[in-house]
């Protein structure tokens, strides 16, 4: 039974600046809940009753929101990189803070994913195989932009291609893996490592038998603020994607103070924070209004996120933007 994990929420989140800029991407809210708390949650709900955080940037803020994990129904642990070592290193740091036998199994998430994917049936894939690497992986249409990972008939990895023009397969790494000990023993500590161009590919060169779980749920790589927005609104849309997702009530979250106008429309996956103000004749659709925001009589924002305190001018038209700190 895989009871033991570790999540990796180091990374700097370059590509969701300005988002990122005073916030850790994995503490960016979706749904009204920060990315990780969706992922400790699931963690939970299949069973992992001890988690590792594998904290770099910013790594100050994850424990006073966490804790101890209790307040969550499970023991969390903190593993910090005082230097950036990459996704192998952040795992093997943080797999030292884990008491492992050799055939112990530790499953590993990435902190920029949100999936629906069954977590449990990986699990139960993973040790009906006797696998030494369990990947999580979803097909996608167009595999160019991630590499792909071709698997046989039973499932057992072939081979790790790198981002190509015409891909063999349309199977990608997911983000979300289960290592059994005497592979995850495999990866150097305290070096720069990555898992997903040194490890994996190394292992299945050493003989060691890693397989493929496929799972085509729900799947979004938060990697871009368009995309973090898109994460939000499906999560409002489709709250029963994570158990952490709460109090939606007509295709929207608001705030417990937020003010609306009664002639606003706000829907479409919208969240709409504390302290919010929108005056009237606004329509709000499928965006993110942060805290203590104001927006302007007769304005329409879709797909778009408004950070922290931001005003919007009455009458402004806000399309697929970002208005940052």
């Amino acid at each position: 039974m895989v009871t033991k994990g570790i999540l990796l929420v180091g990374g700097k989140g370059t590509r969701l600046a300005p988002l990122t800029n005073s916030t850790p991407k994995p503490m960016l809210r979706v749904a009204g809940k920060p990315v990780t708390e969706h992922q400790i949650v699931k963690a939970r709900n299949s069973g992992i009753k001890e988690l590792v955080l594998a904290t770099s940037y910013l790594a100050e803020v994850f424990e006073p929101y966490f804790g101890d994990g209790s307040r969550f129904g499970i023991s969390i642990t903190y593993a910090v990189e005082e230097v950036p070592l990459g996704t192998g290193g952040a795992i093997a740091n943080a797999a030292s803070k884990l008491n492992l036998s050799d055939d112990d199994s530790v499953i590993i998430f990435n902190g920029d994913v949100l999936s629906g994917h069954n977590l449990s049936d990986q699990i139960a894939f993973h040790e009906k195989t006797c696998s030494d690497v369990t990947l999580y992986l979803t097909q996608v249409q167009d595999s160019r932009a991630y590499g792909c990972v071709p698997i046989n008939q039973e499932g057992r990895v072939q081979s790790f291609l790198e981002k190509m023009d015409n891909p063999i397969a349309d199977t990608i790494n997911a983000g979300c893996y289960i290592f059994r000990n005497r592979a995850l023993k495999q990866i150097p500590n305290g070096q720069i490592v990555s898992v997903e161009r040194d490890t994996f590919p190394k292992l299945l060169s050493d003989g060691f038998d890693l397989f493929g779980f496929l799972d085509n749920d729900y799947w979004i790589d938060m990697g871009t603020p368009h995309s973090f927005i898109k994460a939000s609104k499906d999560l409002i849309l489709k709250p029963e994607l994570s158990a952490a997702t709460s109090g939606v009530a007509n295709g929207c979250l608001i705030g417990s103070n937020a003010k609306i106008h009664p002639s606003a429309h706000v829907g479409e996956g919208s969240t709409i924070e504390d302290g919010v103000l929108i005056h009237e004749g606004c329509t709000i659709s499928g965006s993110m209004i942060s805290a203590s925001a104001n927006v302007g009589a007769g304005s329409e924002i879709r797909d778009s996120y408004i950070a922290s305190g931001q005003v919007i001018p009455p009458g402004s038209k806000l399309i697929d933007e970002i208005i940052g700190e």
